[in-house]
C-alpha cells in the first residue's frame, strides 16, 4: 500500500485523478503524485504490468520514459530514464504497453552505445531492422547442449587449467587493480587474432569513461574493435542506466546466439551493477536485507546470467558465453555478492592479490579457480599435455611453503620445486599477447617434459620465445597441423623436444660461463 493517501495529496492533484476518472481511462492513464532521486509515483495506471514502459509528460511539452518496477495496490514506483527536473507533481502519465526493447543486429558491431542503444561514439545514428527485449526468459533445458566446443583466451594459465567453453558463465574474480580486465581484453583480443568470428560485448557498468576511452583505443590498436560491440555507463550515469546496461548487453548477445552464431559477452562488473540496483530498490522504498541489498537481488544475477547458454542443434547451435566480473573486499570471496555469483556461474577464475604483487601475471590462483566444464571444453592438444599441471603447482605452493623452514630436503622434493618454479615463471605472460594453441601446447610439452629443468628460471621466459620462434621457422607445417587442437602426432611431439633440447642446450652453456 502506499505511505500516501488521496486526502493527503494536493488539491490540484486530486482534481486531476477525478478529471481521469469521468473520463474512465483510469486504467492508463495516470497522474504523478511525487518525483525525486529519479523515482516517480504515480497514482492509477492499475493495468500496469512489471517493467511495462510509462510516459510522462514534462514542463517543456516533452515526455520523460519510465519503467515500472513497482506495483502496489493504487499506485506505481517507476524508474526514471531520463532527468526528473521538468517533471512535477500533478502530470499526467500514459503506459505505452510495451516493454523496453533496445536496437540490435550486426549494425551494431563496431560502435559504442549506452543502455538505450544511442550512439556515444562519432560515427551517426544507428539504424538496425530489429530490436530485441531487454527482460526475456533464459532458454529451456531442451533448448540447449552440453558446453564442448572450446572458447581460447589465449591464456595459457587458464586455457590449460579452468578452460572455459562456448556457453559457458566463468566468474572472474578478485580485489580491485589485480588484472580481472585485463584477462577479458586478452580473451577478446585472441578470438581477433585466431579468427574465431566470435563477436565480443564488453559491458562498462558505472565505469570511469577515461578507462573506457582507453580500452576502445587498445581494442582498435589491436584490430578487434571490428569485431566488438561496447555497451558503456560512467559513474555519474543514473543508477536506473547502469541497472540497464547488463541486460543490453545480454539481449544484443542474444540476436547473434539465436542466428547460429557465437558471441562473448563481459560485465565489469557485476558488483556495481548490484549497488545500481540497491539503490533504486531504496529509494522505491523496498525492505532492505542483507547488507541493505534487497532480497531478490540473487535473482537479478541469476535471470541475467542463465541467458547465457549453448544452444542445441536444433536452434541453430549458437552460443553466447558469459564472463562476468565481481570485485571483492579484501579477498574476501564468502562475502554476500560474491557467493550469490559463484553459485550461478560454471565456475570462477580468482585473481590473487599476494600473486600479482609478487609479479607473477597473470595472476590466477590455482587453488580456488575452477571451471566445472573441465575437459570437455578443452582443445585434445592442449588437454595432452595440460594433465597434471594443476596438481604441480598446486603440491609446488605447498612444498615451497613448507621447505621455508627446512634446508635439508630429499631430491624428490627439491625436483618438484625447481619444476614448479618454471612452470610457475613459463606461465607467467604479459597482457595484449594472447599465445595460440600450439604456442600453448609446445611451451607445456616442454616444461612437463623435463626439458626446460635445466634452463637457469630467470631465463625461462627466453628459452620459451626462442623454442617458438624455431618452431615458427623450421617446423610451421607440422605447427599448422598442430593450431588445429588435435592431439600431436608422435612425429610433432618429437619434433617440439628436439628443438627445446637444442634451445635448453644453449642455455645451459651460458649458464656455465658465467
Amino acid at each position: 500500500m502506499a505511505d500516501i493517501s488521496i486526502k493527503e495529496l494536493s488539491s490540484d492533484i486530486r482534481k486531476a485523478i477525478d478529471e481521469l476518472k469521468t473520463q474512465g481511462d483510469f486504467e492508463t492513464v495516470g497522474v504523478v503524485t511525487r518525483v525525486g532521486d529519479g523515482i516517480a509515483w504515480i497514482y492509477g495506471l492499475s493495468d500496469c504490468g512489471f517493467n511495462e514502459m510509462i510516459e510522462i509528460d514534462a514542463e517543456d511539452g516533452t515526455t520523460v520514459t519510465a519503467f515500472a518496477l513497482n506495483l502496489m495496490e493504487d499506485e506505481i514506483g517507476a524508474v526514471l530514464l531520463g532527468n526528473d527536473i521538468k517533471i512535477k507533481a500533478g502530470t499526467n502519465a500514459r503506459l505505452t504497453g510495451k516493454v523496453l526493447e533496445v536496437p540490435v543486429g550486426p549494425e551494431l558491431v563496431g560502435r559504442v552505445i549506452d543502455p538505450l542503444g544511442r550512439p556515444l561514439d562519432d560515427k551517426g545514428p544507428i539504424k538496425t531492422k530489429q530490436t530485441g527485449l531487454v527482460e526475456r526468459p533464459a532458454p529451456g533445458v531442451l533448448d540447449r547442449k552440453g558446453v564442448h566446443e572450446p572458447l581460447m583466451t589465449g591464456i595459457m594459465a587458464i586455457d590449460a587449467m579452468v578452460p572455459i567453453g562456448r556457453g559457458q558463465r566463468e566468474l572472474i574474480i578478485g580485489d580491485r587493480q589485480t588484472g580481472k580486465t585485463a584477462v577479458a581484453i586478452d580473451t577478446m583480443i585472441n578470438q581477433h587474432q585466431q579468427e574465431t568470428g566470435v563477436i565480443n560485448i564488453y559491458v562498462a557498468v558505472g565505469q570511469k569513461l577515461s578507462k573506457v576511452a582507453r580500452l576502445i583505443e587498445r581494442l582498435k590498436r589491436e584490430g578487434v574493435m571490428d569485431q566488438t560491440i561496447v555497451i558503456a555507463t560512467s559513474a555519474s550515469d543514473p543508477a536506473s542506466l547502469q541497472y540497464l546496461a547488463p541486460y543490453t548487453g545480454t539481449a544484443i548477445g542474444e540476436y547473434f546466439r539465436d542466428n547460429s552464431q557465437h558471441a562473448l559477452i563481459i560485465y565489469d562488473d557485476l558488483s556495481k551493477h548490484a549497488v545500481a540496483y540497491r539503490q533504486m530498490s531504496l529509494l522505491l522504498r523496498r525492505p532492505p536485507g542483507r547488507e541493505a541489498y534487497p532480497g531478490d537481488v540473487f535473482y537479478l544475477h541469476s535471470r541475467l546470467l542463465e541467458r547465457s547458454a549453448k544452444l542445441s542443434d536444433e536452434k541453430g547451435a549458437g552460443s553466447l558465453t558469459a564472463l562476468p566480473i565481481i570485485e571483492t573486499q579484501a579477498g574476501d570471496i564468502s562475502a554476500y555478492i560474491p557467493t550469490n555469483v559463484i553459485s550461478i556461474t560454471d565456475g570462477q577464475i580468482f585473481m590473487e592479490t599476494t600473486l600479482f604483487y609478487q609479479g607473477i601475471r597473470p595472476a590466477i590462483s590455482v587453488g580456488l579457480s575452477v571451471s566445472r566444464v573441465g575437459g570437455s571444453a578443452q582443445t585434445k592438444a592442449v588437454k595432452s599435455v595440460a594433465g597434471n599441471l594443476r596438481l604441480s603447482l598446486a603440491q609446488f605452493r605447498e612444498l615451497a611453503a613448507f621447505s621455508q623452514f627446512s634446508t635439508d630436503l630429499d631430491e624428490e622434493t627439491k625436483a618438484r620445486i625447481n619444476r614448479g618454479q618454471r612452470l610457475t615463471e613459463l606461465l607467467k605472460q604479459p597482457q595484449y599477447s594472447p599465445l595460440s594453441v600450439w604456442e600453448q601446447t609446445a611451451s607445456l610439452m616442454a616444461a612437463n617434459e623435463g626439458v626446460f629443468d635445466t634452463v637457469p628460471v630467470d631465463q625461462i621466459k627466453q628459452a620459451q620465445d626462442a623454442l617458438l620462434k624455431r618452431l615458427r621457422s623450421d617446423a610451421k607445417k607440422e605447427m599448422g597441423v598442430l593450431n588445429k587442437g588435435d592431439k600431436p602426432t608422435d612425429e610433432i611431439k618429437n619434433t617440439i623436444l628436439k628443438v627445446a633440447k637444442d634451445v635448453a642446450k644453449t642455455y645451459e652453456v651460458k649458464e656455465s660461463l658465467k
